[in-house]
């Protein structure tokens, strides 16, 4: 049995920094309109006029929760032409919407019998 006193030691400062990081991503997620935008981005880069139609999701607010998700550096750019493309630019907010994905998003299959 492993206990905090045992020889292997842990770096409580490092840990620490990691739980802030942690929450901090969680406190951007806890919106529905950035997490339902990480949620198309998961599926692949996509358009801001596409992000509007596919979310239903009004001009100024989509601009203001694409700003968060830019300031936080969960989001990246690519302007081509006069068209700005998203994608999710952080590993970690990728593998936590492919799991939201697995747990509310996906659709049950319908059985064949």
């Amino acid at each position: 049995m492993t206990t905090a006193t045992s020889n292997q030691k842990f770096d409580l400062q490092a840990l620490r920094a990691s739980a802030d990081a942690a929450c901090g991503l969680m406190r951007v997620l806890s919106n529905p309109d950035r997490l339902l935008l990480l949620c198309q981005l998961a599926e692949g880069e996509k358009r801001v006029g596409e992000l509007e139609e596919l979310l239903d999701i009004q001009q100024p607010t989509l601009s203001q929760q694409l700003a968060v998700l830019r300031d936080e550096s969960l989001v990246e750019t690519r302007r081509e032409g006069k068209q700005i493309y998203y994608r999710i630019a952080s590993d970690a907010a990728l593998a936590i919407m492919a799991t939201l994905y697995i747990q509310f998003c996906s659709q049950p299959k319908e059985s064949s019998t």
